[in-house]
């Protein structure tokens, strides 16, 4: 049984799924960092962004101290995202699958 089961429960109100709906319909880069913006501060943007970065490094078989060194990131919050990505509901997974098949596409 997957241990952050319960994180599922916050997609059960109209708020919530509405916002994960409008995410998913927001088909440019330019008008996702629009709303990003409007939504979260840049402090959190920035967080995000290095927490996504911290998973991707993690999925590469990257040591803790240089997922530290290069995001700024607590080594208590890269232990977290590594307890997310094998234990929580993939999210992670699934956005380094897009990101790595945008990079594909590129190379």
């Amino acid at each position: 049984m997957v241990k952050y089961a319960n994180m599922k429960n916050v997609w059960t109100t109209k708020n919530t799924t509405q916002l994960a709906q409008v995410l998913r319909d927001i088909s440019d880069v330019k008008t996702m960092q629009n709303f990003l913006r409007d939504v979260m501060t840049e402090k959190e943007i920035v967080e995000i962004a290095a927490r996504l970065e911290a998973a991707k490094m993690l999925s590469s078989g990257e040591k803790y101290e240089k997922i530290t060194n290069a995001t700024k990131l607590s080594s208590r919050t890269v232990a977290r995202i590594s307890e997310w990505l094998q234990n929580g509901c993939n999210g992670y997974k699934e956005a380094i699958s897009l990101i790595n098949s945008h990079h594909n596409l590129a190379s």
